[in-house]
């Protein structure tokens, strides 16, 4: 009997000891802190993480997470500083740095920072312009970070950053932004077409001076062209009459008619003086021997001489009338 009782005696104990090891044996996670509340009025001391011993009916312990918190703020729509009305969303990241303000201070943290992210996300839009918005987010994140982060310190909480995700834009301004980039590549590319322009005729303006010194370097590129242009075998090629061979002939020409004035003229000199002698106005020895009649040359022995050549009468003599011209002529020949 008295071995009974011992063994009674231990097996109560040992119940006592579970039922007051369960009443005041926690665990806090490594991500948690311990706030202890004995008879509702909280403890200084934050419990780290491991075992925690506590008082069976007098202290009540909340775990804390404090990692960092992600959280989506919901799309807000609001009308920027220059008239346009937007839709922006957001995230905040944010922890817990006080666990004991984050339980005393607030009720629940996390429904008081998704209103004041709500609210200031508003506010920051009435702030900023729509070009800020699109392009230079770093400065209105940094805005809405410090709007969040004056009334989440008073709760304990740290606010890591701020970022705004999207900004949903009417049709019509979408439209209207489309339009202007349009209008800015087209402008960028008429310039660099001038500009392209510009430069080309600048070579072939030194192109041209080269070749007016050489009228064969002309032509030469002229039948490249051609030969460029005919590589397909798809095109009809009207090809122009060479200048050369224009100025060739109009020479010719000249030559030609000079010669017939000056052989008229021949004719004419010596018929007045056979008339002259006729006449015995003038005795026939007194004649000089060039006012006979001159003989012609044949239009084939013009052709074949050069028209820069200086021509010769009959007897090896250069027309008398060509020296004169150009002795009077200035600058050689005339």
């Amino acid at each position: 009997m008295i071995v009974d009782a011992v063994l009674g005696a231990l097996g109560g104990l040992v119940g006592l000891g579970a039922i007051w090891a369960s009443l005041s044996i926690r665990v806090v996670q490594q991500f948690q802190k311990g706030v202890v509340f004995r008879f509702g009025k909280v403890r200084d001391e934050v419990r780290d993480p491991g075992l925690v011993a506590l008082l069976p009916i007098a202290d009540r312990l909340r775990k804390v997470n404090v990692q960092i918190v992600t959280m989506p703020i919901p799309a807000q729509e609001g009308i920027t500083r220059d008239n346009v009305t937007v839709r922006v969303d957001a995230v905040v990241y944010f922890r817990v740095l006080d666990p004991v303000k984050a339980t005393v201070n607030v009720q629940d943290y996390n429904f008081a920072i998704s209103q004041v992210a709500q609210t200031s996300l508003r506010s920051i839009i009435g702030k900023s312009e729509l070009d800020d918005l699109l392009a230079n987010r770093e400065p209105i994140n940094q805005g809405l970070e410090l709007m969040i982060d004056s009334p989440a310190l008073g709760w304990g909480i740290e606010i890591d950053r701020v970022e705004i995700k999207d900004v949903a834009l009417p049709e019509s301004m979408k439209r209207s932004i489309a339009r202007q980039a349009e209008a800015e590549r087209e402008r960028r590319a008429r310039i660099i077409t001038a500009d392209g322009e510009y430069q080309a005729s600048e070579r072939l303006s030194e192109a041209a001076a080269v070749m007016s010194a050489t009228p064969a370097a002309l032509q030469l590129r002229l039948l490249q062209t051609v030969v460029e242009v005919a590589a397909e075998k798809n095109s009809t090629l009207v090809l122009p009459f060479p200048v050369e061979l224009l100025r060739f002939l109009d020479s010719a020409t000249e030559v030609q008619q000079r010669n017939l004035l000056t052989a008229a003229a021949a004719a004419a000199g010596a018929k007045a003086a056979e008339d002259a002698v006729e006449s015995g106005e003038v005795p026939e020895e007194e004649l000089e021997p060039d006012q006979g009649a001159r003989e012609l040359p044949p239009l084939e022995e013009v052709l074949e001489h050069s028209p820069l050549d200086r021509p010769e009468s009959p007897d090896g003599r250069v027309e008398r009338g060509v020296e004169q011209r150009r002795a009077t002529t200035p600058g050689g020949d005339g």
